[in-house]
């Protein structure tokens, strides 16, 4: 069997995720074969390397040993068992080393399938520990402009990229949505730390206004990923904590997709130092395996639902494969490699290699901004750069660039006209100088004209 005959067989009964399948009769889809370390092989023997690592999900290489072996011991033991009423060993070690490395003060472990999922049981923790305390008139959120947490309702609602929200709006619950600190918008020779405390006004402001009947903040610490991989100043983080202390809001951190190492430290938290009352996991926590999401939050949330069974207090939520031994294996494993390989610290090389390779490109006359958070880089495409207009979505000029990519060895999916890396933590300087070389080509191609 080739590509084609499985592409044939794809289009006739599969429809895929985040994609106009129209687009596939001339843009051919990739079945891919299997995957090792960084590289990802179809069924005609091309190679890719896997820049985005996935969608975000994979840290230390497909097929890795460690994790593969994790897995097959724990499938010889128990694939699963209902978490209603009982329990089992790789959840506790789980759960006793998520509370471990997570911000102080988080310290009760509630697990579900995905990332989504871990936001709907975050907003539904928050309103309903506020409903159990007698405070019936908090059932808002609020959120940030750009952000995404998401596509089912609840988390589409918190959200605010409208090429997802924007269809399914009557649905949608009603959001109060604050400035963005997206260091993108900040004036010539404003720095990024200044944007974020200007930025901030306009939180402090809806605060003020909505903390009577606001139940929870949600944002995702230093990078609004599918917002363009738009990045901001830790300063924001803190006065955000300090604020949502002072209002008396819960602070829901979505760690989903900058956690685990990729911002450059472990959770986009500990650059301010912070604790959320909620901390949101899925994506790199089983090293791109197996679903599981965990929403990590504290003691005092904890008690509101320990109560008498007839006061009907208890947090009523459930999923089937809550707690699955084989993903919490997988993340048991992830956890593993972070502590034995020193996985931070080697980081570093890779962040800088990942600077350094692209530092270049901001010279492009069609290149508006080159940023970096840890291993999270973002080259975007302008077709003004002194008017700091864009070009039209239309034009889909970041396609350009993921073509470019396929016929040379590399997954570049594009945001947009957004070019970025999120590579595997296992990419040599190497591999990492020929992404650049390969985006490089690409830019140049989708810019031409």
């Amino acid at each position: 069997m080739n590509n084609l005959s499985f592409s044939k067989r794809d289009l006739a009964s599969v429809w895929h995720p985040c994609t106009q399948m129209k687009d596939h009769e001339w843009l051919p889809l990739i079945p891919i074969k299997k995957g090792e370390g960084v590289w990802l092989e179809d069924y005609d023997g091309n190679r890719y390397i896997d820049a985005i690592s996935s969608w975000w999900v994979n840290l230390f290489g497909h097929a890795n040993p460690r994790i593969n072996d994790a897995i097959k011991h724990q499938l010889d033991t128990l694939e699963h068992t209902i978490m209603g009423g009982f329990t089992h060993e790789p959840v506790i070690n789980l759960s006793e080393k998520l509370i471990d490395i997570t911000p102080q003060g988080l310290n009760h472990c509630f697990y579900a399938d995905n990332g989504s999922s871990a936001v709907e049981v975050a907003l539904k923790m928050s309103f309903h520990y506020w409903h159990n305390a007698g405070n019936t008139r908090k059932t808002k959120f609020i959120n940030l402009a750009n952000s995404y947490h998401g596509e089912t309702l609840g988390a589409l609602s918190v959200g605010d990229v409208s090429l997802y929200k924007e269809t399914y709006k009557a649905l949608l619950l009603d959001v109060i949505t604050a400035p963005s600190p997206d260091a993108y918008l900040r004036e010539p020779g404003e720095s990024k730390r200044d944007y974020a405390l200007r930025s901030f006004a306009g939180m402090e402001q809806i605060l003020q206004q909505h903390a009577d009947e606001a139940c929870a903040v949600i944002i995702e610490p230093m990078v609004q990923c599918a917002g363009n991989m738009r990045m901001y100043d830790a300063i924001y983080l803190n006065k955000l904590r300090e604020a949502c202390t002072k209002y008396n809001v819960h602070l829901i951190a979505d760690e989903i997709a900058v956690g685990f190492g990729r911002t450059g430290k472990m959770f986009g938290c500990n650059h301010a130092n912070i604790t959320p009352d909620f901390m949101c996991l899925s994506k790199g926590l089983t090293g791109g395996y197996l679903p599981l999401s965990a929403v990590i939050t504290t003691e005092n949330i904890y008690q509101a639902f320990y109560d008498n069974y007839e006061n009907l207090t208890a947090f009523l939520h459930s999923h089937s494969y809550t707690g699955n031994p084989l993903a919490c294996a997988a993340a048991l494993a992830t956890l593993s490699i972070f502590k034995t390989d020193n996985v931070l610290e080697n980081n570093i090389q890779l962040i800088d290699s990942m600077k350094q390779a692209t530092e270049h490109f901001i010279d492009h006359p069609h290149v508006a901004d080159v940023r970096q958070t840890g291993m999270i880089l973002a080259i975007e495409l302008i077709k003004d750069k002194q008017k700091k207009q864009p070009y039209p979505w239309q034009e889909r000029r970041g396609l350009t660039v993921y073509q470019h990519g396929l016929k040379n060895n590399a997954i570049l999916r594009p945001l947009g006209n957004v070019i970025y890396f999120m590579p595997p933590y296992i990419i040599t300087p190497e591999q990492i100088e020929y992404l650049a070389n390969t985006a490089w080509q690409g830019i140049q191609l989708a810019t031409a004209d």
